[in-house]
């Protein structure tokens, strides 16, 4: 075999191998279609003591289950801080937690945001673990102490914010999250329903809108 043989088979090896990865990284942030096609029991999708990001008395609701750690949830944020903004009033936004097993600190960073939560701190410790996605993701050491450093920029009390961070009570809360998402059929994240409605074949922040302008519309 000829040096410029290699290189060209070698070339062409390193082509493949880059395809298949975009293909992997494709199928890994896709949203999970669940099993359930049709409308799955509202009293499932949203509890009374669910995370609202917005309220709209008449409207549509839409309900995302998600992981903090999860990159394909990070990708989705944005859409959603643009659709708080765009239906102000029209959307009520529902976040339930489903950490994914994997993810080294997904219940760890659900904890954290419930924690907040119980300091009335809900949507800003959301916004935080999302954009600091990129410095605890993917650690093996549990992240403790940037989630308390999320906590001490929020100006929370600390000290009970540690306390509820593993209180076993803080992980029953995730924990009925998940178990919720699995009754509605859901695998994997981030997953949506508008509605009650799964949203099985998203793709990109058009089609999110577009579910939402024909819930909107009747």
């Amino acid at each position: 075999m000829t040096r410029n043989t290699r290189m060209t088979l070698a070339l062409i090896a390193a082509v493949v191998l880059g395809v298949a990865g975009l293909l992997v990284v494709d199928r890994a942030n896709r949203p999970s279609a669940p099993a359930a096609e049709g409308a799955v029991d509202p009293s499932v999708l949203v509890r009374a003591d669910s995370h609202r990001l917005a309220t709209a008395d008449d409207g549509v609701t839409l309900v995302e289950f998600l992981d903090f750690e999860c990159e394909g949830c990070l990708a989705a944020y944005p859409a959603v801080q643009r659709i708080l903004d765009t239906y102000r009033g029209k959307v009520t936004v529902v976040v339930r937690y489903f950490p994914m097993p994997g993810h080294p600190n997904s219940d760890l960073a659900a904890q954290a945001a419930q924690a907040a939560a119980d300091q009335g701190r809900f949507a800003e410790m959301y916004a935080l673990l999302f954009e600091g996605q990129p410095t605890w993701g993917h650690r093996q050491d549990p992240q403790t102490e940037v989630f308390v450093g999320y906590a001490r920029t929020l100006g929370l009390d600390v000290e009970r914010f540690r306390q509820d961070l593993t209180d076993p009570a803080t992980v029953a809360r995730v924990a009925a999250d998940r178990a919720d998402g699995e009754a509605a059929g859901v695998t994997g994240t981030p997953t949506f329903f508008v509605d009650g409605r799964p949203l099985t074949d998203l793709r990109t922040e058009a089609d999110l809108v577009a579910a939402i302008d024909a819930a909107l519309a009747g």
